[in-house]
């Protein structure tokens, strides 16, 4: 009985797997991991981009807004969308073109099972939460990074969707190389890889969307592992807090974790 329960968690993923692979020719252009990056993450922000322009008309959402009364003007989306496009185009997509020179790709027609995706994908969010926790921290500490490479993303003081994304050029490939060298190092199925990806584009844009609803990541996951937008939004404020991007114990560890103060959102 194990066995056969087994033999069907092994299988499956395979008809999605096999749907994928069969446009390997789309998957092996360059063009793709520019694409898919640019794509998931503007489809990522739609929703809340969405809540920000109905704002006060849609109340059953608005009260969950972390700053009811800050709202977003269309400069504002158009000056981070162009910045976004800017880094894609120019930055990410030469560096892409060079990476995928030096990689060997792998060929692999079998679907992992879903608990190996699920264990790929959890321990390649915590490395990167660990490396993107030092990255963030060095930038912090040391004026001068933060002055010339970590800055403009701090010219949000009130976080929302597409302000994941705008950053410097320095700022994006370095975090972006992280993303896609962890998987690759830790051998990891090109299905797990991709699943990490999207959930890390994901998971960026909802701890910068400055809502805090009840079914965000952080309010469905327990005992508060993770810090969602408010722990996120918090740091942005005060700067010497809450490094990390998702996790909480890094900075509980390290001293650098402060609460955010719940029920700020529906106060309003």
């Amino acid at each position: 009985m194990n066995g056969s329960c087994q033999y069907a968690e092994d299988l499956l993923l395979q008809p999605i797997w096999d749907k994928l692979h069969s446009h390997q020719d789309m998957l092996a252009s360059p063009f793709f991991p520019v694409l898919f990056s640019f794509s998931a993450n503007l489809l990522a922000c739609a929703p809340y981009l969405l809540l920000d322009t109905m704002g006060p008309r849609w109340p059953f959402f608005h009260r969950y807004k972390l700053k009811p009364s800050h709202s977003i003007r269309p400069d504002t989306v158009l000056r981070s969308l162009s910045k976004i496009y800017y880094n894609h185009a120019l930055f990410i997509f030469p560096v892409t073109l060079l990476c995928r020179g030096l990689r060997l790709e792998r060929q692999m027609l079998q679907a992992p099972s879903i608990s190996q995706l699920l264990t790929d994908v959890i321990v390649c969010l915590l490395l990167f939460d660990l490396l993107f926790f030092l990255w963030h921290l060095l930038h912090h500490q040391a004026p001068l990074l933060y002055r010339w490479l970590h800055s403009l993303h701090h010219q949000h003081a009130s976080t929302y969707s597409l302000s994941a994304q705008y950053a410097s050029a320095w700022e994006i490939l370095s975090l972006q190389l992280l993303a896609v060298s962890i998987p690759h190092l830790l051998s990891c199925h090109p299905l797990s890889e991709m699943t990490f990806f999207l959930l890390n584009v994901w998971l960026s844009v909802e701890d910068h969307c400055g809502y805090d609803l009840p079914w965000s990541a952080h309010n469905i996951i327990p005992l508060g592992i993770l810090g969602g937008a408010p722990f996120h939004d918090l740091h942005h404020q005060k700067h010497r807090c809450n490094y990390a991007p998702y996790f909480t114990h890094l900075d509980k560890l390290f001293g650098t974790y402060r609460k955010p103060a719940r029920g700020n959102s529906v106060a309003a």
